[in-house]
């Protein structure tokens, strides 16, 4: 399944010393329950290792093995709705209201909440799908436990997959509460990329799913790529780990054996509910780093890729300066963000070898991906723990990576 390192430009015994890496301080020590790593240049791989067992007690982890992605989903979704644009069917400039009314008049924060009724005042923008995009609309995730509206999302289930509402429930929810800010004022990681989904189904008249296997996973090949894992596949899926802070160890979180994942969701989650391979999202990466086509499928067009792996900040500002996220999947300083990816802007202040221009994203399970369009390479690193912060593998990851080219 490798090519030969060497011959796409790496030292063979420096990309090896990662798997030791790895196994050493993650495996056998028990922090991580697995690790797959897969290093592509040149649209070749160069470099796929798996280690540690799949399930509780199991067989190891291999090229079959499903992984829930998160919000590795949102790169996806992202690319779908610039089709809907290509296609002439919606603009990035659009306001959301168009497409989906329920958001319109939809307020700012001025008080209240917590038992009390919200007190909102005028947005001074309409959001629009730049800001679902680049994740400026003013929305945010209950999870954060930042604000009173966070709060009001736990209560009302906002974005949760299984056992909440469906797209149009969770539209409908959304437009009675108000925004964190006026949209294009600040960054907050939300559930942005949910709407995007829902302005998706509506424009195309395709739930989710359907229009991600006709427009993106059949035309490349991603056949292990999907919202609900078939019953014949179930076999494959991984289990899944959360970190118990009390107990200072990782606890079952979902049992791949008897996953909520081999059910089809209510809520089709643009933002975060795909399950995926390395080597399917392999093949998303590469379509992408070949400037929208993959064996022969056009799936995206050049330019359209193009603008969307710039930095579409207010200003060309980064995330340090914009971000009111307590919680994010990526580093701040240096990094922009572009219409479904983070976006490195200035290689020094992020303090990690990298290239400007280089694009990525990661899910909350520890997942996580980057395309260097400069290097002409591109990594998928595939685990089940969370929360992602909790340790700096996919830093670490990144740096040996880079330590290995010739």
């Amino acid at each position: 399944m490798s090519a030969d390192a060497a011959r796409l430009g790496f030292e063979p015994a420096r990309l090896q010393r990662i798997d030791t890496f790895v196994r050493e301080r993650y495996l056998d020590t028990g922090l991580l329950p697995h690790v797959q790593l897969l290093v592509a240049r040149d649209g070749e791989i160069a470099h796929f290792s798996s280690q540690g067992a799949a399930r509780e007690g199991g067989a190891a982890i291999d090229d079959r093995s499903l992984f829930r992605i998160a919000s590795m989903t949102k790169p996806i979704t992202s690319v779908a709705f610039m089709q809907l644009v290509e296609d002439g069917l919606v603009a990035v400039d659009t306001p959301v209201h168009h497409v989906l009314p329920e958001l319109k008049g939809v307020g700012v924060y001025n008080g209240g909440g917590a038992g009390v009724a919200f007190v909102t005042k005028p947005t001074t923008e309409p959001m629009r799908m730049l800001d679902l995009l680049r994740h400026t609309s003013g929305l945010t995730y209950g999870f954060q436990n930042r604000s009173n509206i966070d709060a009001a999302y736990r209560k009302d289930k906002l974005g949760e997959w299984h056992g909440g509402d469906d797209l149009n429930g969770f539209i409908a929810k959304l437009g009675k509460l108000p925004l964190e800010f006026s949209p294009g004022e600040a960054w907050n990681y939300s559930v942005s990329t949910d709407v995007l989904g829902a302005v998706i189904e509506r424009v195309s008249g395709q739930t989710l799913d359907v229009y991600f296997r006709d427009r993106i996973f059949a035309p490349l090949g991603m056949d292990d790529t999907f919202f609900e894992v078939p019953a014949d596949k179930v076999d494959r899926l991984t289990d899944c780990y959360a970190f118990h802070a009390a107990r200072q160890t990782r606890v079952m979180y979902d049992r791949g054996a008897e996953s909520s994942w081999s059910r089809r969701p209510n809520l089709l989650s643009g933002g975060g509910g795909l399950v995926s391979t390395a080597l399917d999202y392999h093949r998303f990466c590469q379509m992408c780093a070949n400037g929208g086509t993959f064996e022969g499928a056009r799936v995206i067009g050049r330019k359209t890729l193009d603008l969307m792996r710039l930095n579409h900040l207010p200003g060309g500002a980064d995330l340090s300066s914009m971000s009111k996220s307590l919680f994010s999947e990526t580093q701040n300083a240096g990094t922009g963000f572009g219409l479904g990816f983070a976006v490195v802007g200035d290689v020094a202040r992020t303090m990690m070898p990298g290239s400007a221009g280089e694009y990525y994203w990661g899910g909350m399970f520890s997942t996580a991906f980057f395309i260097d369009p400069v290097e002409r390479l591109h990594m998928v690193f595939m685990t089940q723990l969370m929360p992602s912060s909790q340790y700096p593998i996919r830093r670490e990851l990144k740096t040996m990576i880079y330590a290995a080219l010739t």
